[in-house]
C-alpha cells in the first residue's frame, strides 16, 4: 500500500480514535475497499450538524481559478467585516500572496518540520505549532501577515530537486487545520492543490464547507462530482460548486443541467472577467471586476447559511 495516511490521525492501530475500519491493515484491494467503505460510513453517521461555517476549502481542477476565488472571497468576507486567515497549501502555485496585495511570502509552516529532531530545547517561535488548540493569536507574525483584515499563510512549496513528495506537506495542513480554534468572527479560507489527493490525505476533514471552483470544461465537471463524493464520505454535509470563466448565460445553463445530474449544487456564476485575467497575467490583485461583485453576492449566500445556523450577526 505504500506510505499509509491514517484518515483519523492514528499513528498506529488501535491508538486512540481508531475505529478499527481494517484500513491500515488491508493487504487487497477488494479489502481497502470495504475498508474505505466503513471510514465513509463512520463519517458520515458522526456529521457534526448545523455548525457555523468557518472552515472553508475551495478545491477544483488544476487552472479552474481557485486562487482567484480564494482572493475575492477573501476581500469580500473582509468588507463584510470578516477576520480572514487565507491559507495556501498548494506546494507548487506560486502566487496567492501577490494576488492577496502581499509584497512577499510569509514564513512556511514547513520551516517547522525538522527543528525537534536535534534540538533539546526547540526554538522560540515553534512552541505555538506543539499545542493541541491553535488561535491566530497564538502564531507568530512571521509566520502569519495581515493587512485590511485579512491574514495570510501559507505551508510551503516544492522548492527543490529531489526534495521528496508533498505527503509531508499535506500531513502538515491536515494537523494545522484540525487544531486551528477559531474565534467567532473568524473565517479560514484554505486554497487547496489542484486535483483530489488532498482529500486521499484526509486535508479537508475539519472544514465545515467544500467549494468546488468548475470552469467550462467536462474535466471539471466530473472532478467536481468527485470532490462531492470525497467530502461527503468525509462527514461534510456542506459541499457545491462555483462556476468560474463562464463565458455565456448559454454556457451556465448547460453547466447546471450537467452538474445537477451529477448531484452537484450550483452555489453561484463567475462569468468570465478580462480584469481578472490581465491581473493574473500580471502577478497583481484584480481592481474594480465584475469578478469581484459576483463573488461579493455568493458570499454573502453563504454567510447567510452562518445566520441561520448560529443566529448570529
Amino acid at each position: 500500500m505504500g506510505v499509509f495516511h491514517c484518515p483519523f490521525g492514528c499513528p498506529y492501530y488501535e491508538d486512540e480514535g481508531c475505529i478499527d475500519c481494517g484500513l491500515c491493515n488491508a493487504t487487497t484491494e477488494e479489502e481497502m475497499v470495504e475498508a474505505s467503505k466503513k471510514v465513509r460510513a463512520y463519517l458520515k453517521a458522526n456529521a457534526i450538524q448545523g455548525r457555523p461555517i468557518q472552515k472553508i476549502a475551495v478545491c477544483g481542477k488544476g487552472g479552474t481559478g481557485k486562487s482567484t476565488i480564494v482572493t475575492l472571497m477573501a476581500k469580500a468576507l473582509a468588507g463584510l467585516n470578516y477576520s480572514v486567515l487565507a491559507l495556501d497549501t498548494d506546494e507548487s502555485n506560486p502566487g496567492l500572496y501577490r494576488s492577496l496585495g502581499f509584497e512577499k511570502t510569509p514564513k512556511p509552516l514547513t520551516a517547522l518540520m525538522n527543528r525537534f529532531s536535534y534540538r533539546e530545547q526547540p526554538e522560540e517561535d515553534t512552541y505555538w505549532i506543539m499545542h493541541p488548540e491553535i488561535t491566530t493569536a497564538d502564531i507568530p507574525p512571521q509566520f502569519i501577515p495581515s493587512q485590511n483584515g485579512i491574514k495570510f499563510m501559507m505551508v510551503g512549496k516544492i522548492e527543490d530537486p529531489f526534495q521528496g513528495c508533498a505527503c509531508s506537506i499535506s500531513d502538515v495542513t491536515r494537523s494545522f487545520v484540525l487544531r486551528l480554534q477559531l474565534m467567532e468572527n473568524e473565517i479560514l479560507l484554505i486554497d487547496t492543490e489542484a486535483g483530489i489527493e488532498s482529500f486521499g490525505r484526509g486535508v479537508e476533514r475539519s472544514v465545515d464547507l467544500v467549494l468546488s471552483v468548475v470552469e467550462p470544461s467536462f474535466e471539471a465537471m466530473a472532478l467536481a462530482e468527485k470532490i462531492v463524493f470525497m467530502a461527503e464520505g468525509m462527514g461534510i454535509n456542506r459541499a457545491g460548486a462555483i462556476l468560474n470563466k463562464v463565458p455565456s448565460q448559454d454556457i451556465k445553463e448547460k453547466m447546471v443541467r450537467e452538474l445537477q445530474k451529477r448531484n452537484v449544487q450550483t452555489l453561484g456564476t463567475v462569468y468570465f472577467d478580462q480584469e481578472v485575467q490581465e491581473a493574473g497575467f500580471e502577478g497583481r490583485p484584480p481592481v474594480n471586476s465584475k469578478a469581484g461583485k459576483e463573488v461579493e453576492g455568493i458570499t454573502q449566500l453563504l454567510i447567510n447559511i452562518v445566520q441561520q445556523t448560529t443566529g448570529n450577526k
